[in-house]
């Protein structure tokens, strides 16, 4: 069995239950102790940690929004001192101040047994070369695998993102044998390998590890022949900890949600009502074990089911299905989120006003592509082409730099955006994942 925590991963649910109990109430305890956000809230609806006597009683307890960790910029939500922080990294926000996650030295050393788990679980083991194409940054994803893997004891190559002929150069030159991507990026792979005419078979693959954006089964098949390995999907999201709260073992019957670490939920969307098990709902999550950024009872916005019948692979935590749709209207583009108020806000104060507009996404080939379409107005129309064009770059690259994504951004005639009841939808979503 590949099991990286016998003990946490293979629990009886009394036992798991009970630990939950414990942590939650410690978790409780130390986040009205140090954390006044928690506290001012706790307060307001006359809630004390000894309310929390069951872990039915988590429903007591107040949701924590996105909104509330802006808010809170940048270290509002920190339950330790600056001092014990070794680790900062941030996610994107609509505006341009993103929110910030802080990770003490335990923090860390919790963040690389978890992502340890979901490799293991997929099939790596300390003889293995693991490829990360992921950013290196702020962006959690990277470095949460990076440590993983180093924890196994695999050999790590911290390639980063893009120039795909050296990812391809490294793969054959240095016997990569598991690739860290998201599942369009290897399908891009899978492309240049074929254009280039390298046989995959002459490559070391064996195990993919893809997370960071929606997929499909289809994909996953596709992934499967062309790149000849076993391919796997993982969950994680920045706000809880990154990369390492749920991941797929080779049954590859839904993702095993690490209990031990995070307690979720499942809950209507709309009504915020928690849901019976097995419903599709918003997952939302508590974290048990984080010091320095504890969250309770995080809204993720991803809609999913989860599943606690035992899995045949020997774990007995639950499973999550696979992440195909959100509550919000947050879009997953090559990995990166992106929400359509960030494009909005780039685009006005480049146009110095409100401007018709739509984005558009496609999947062209095996990535994502994003469009931009504006119309002209009288005072776009009255500007010399060269200003126009000038305009167009000058869009572009205030996304970029608020996303981190390159944006088409093409200029089209008045009225010739399709209305819907007198609206143009500002979301054209085209992608068949």
């Amino acid at each position: 069995m590949n099991i990286w925590d016998q003990t946490h991963e293979c629990m009886s649910r009394d036992e798991l239950e009970q630990l939950q109990l414990e942590r939650l109430q410690a978790t409780v305890n130390r986040v009205y102790k140090n954390v006044t956000h928690y506290r001012k809230i706790f307060n307001a609806s006359g809630i004390i940690a000894e309310d929390i006597r069951s872990l039915s009683d988590l429903t007591k307890l107040p949701f924590t929004s996105r909104d509330d960790l802006r808010v809170n910029y940048p270290y509002g939500l920190f339950a330790v001192p600056l001092r014990e922080v070794v680790r900062i990294h941030s996610s994107s926000g609509t505006t341009s101040k993103p929110i910030v996650m802080g990770y003490t030295k335990n923090d860390i050393k919790i963040w690389s047994n978890l992502t340890a788990r979901f490799m293991t679980a997929a099939g790596v083991t300390h003889d293995d070369v693991v490829q990360i194409t992921f950013r290196y940054g702020l962006f959690t994803g990277a470095f949460g695998v990076h440590y993983g893997a180093e924890a196994i004891g695999a050999s790590v190559i911290p390639m980063g993102t893009g120039n795909t002929d050296k990812q391809i150069m490294i793969m054959q030159d240095y016997k990569t044998t598991v690739l860290v991507s998201t599942s369009s990026y290897a399908l891009a792979l899978a492309d240049r390998l074929e254009q280039l005419g390298i046989d995959p078979k002459s490559l070391s693959l064996k195990v993919g590890l893809f997370g960071g954006e929606p997929w499909s089964e289809k994909m996953r098949e596709e992934i499967e022949r062309r790149l000849l390995l076993k391919a796997t999907d993982n969950y994680g999201i920045s706000e809880i900890i990154g990369p390492g709260v749920a991941g797929e073992c080779l049954c590859k019957k839904g993702m095993h949600i690490y209990e031990d670490a995070f307690l979720p939920e499942i809950i209507d969307p709309e009504t915020g009502a928690v849901l019976p098990a097995g419903s599709e709902g918003e997952l939302v999550l508590t974290t048990l074990t984080r010091e320095a950024f504890p969250l309770i009872r995080y809204r993720t916005g991803d809609i999913t089911c989860i599943d606690y019948e035992p899995c045949e692979c020997g774990r007995t935590l639950a499973r999550m299905k696979r992440i195909r749709r959100r509550s919000d209207d947050m879009l997953i583009i090559r990995g990166v989120n992106v929400f359509p108020s960030q494009i909005e806000e780039a685009l006005f104060s480049v146009a110095q006003g409100e401007t018709p507009y739509q984005i558009v996404i496609e999947r062209k080939g095996a990535m994502d592509h994003l469009e931009l379409f504006v119309e002209v107005t009288d005072k776009i129309f009255t500007l010399e082409l060269q200003k126009q064009r000038s305009f167009l770059e000058t869009i572009g690259k205030c996304i970029a730099s608020v996303t981190g994504i390159h944006v088409d951004v093409r200029l089209v005639e008045a009225k010739s955006l399709l209305r819907q009841q007198g609206k143009i939808p500002r979301v054209l979503d085209k992608r068949d994942i």
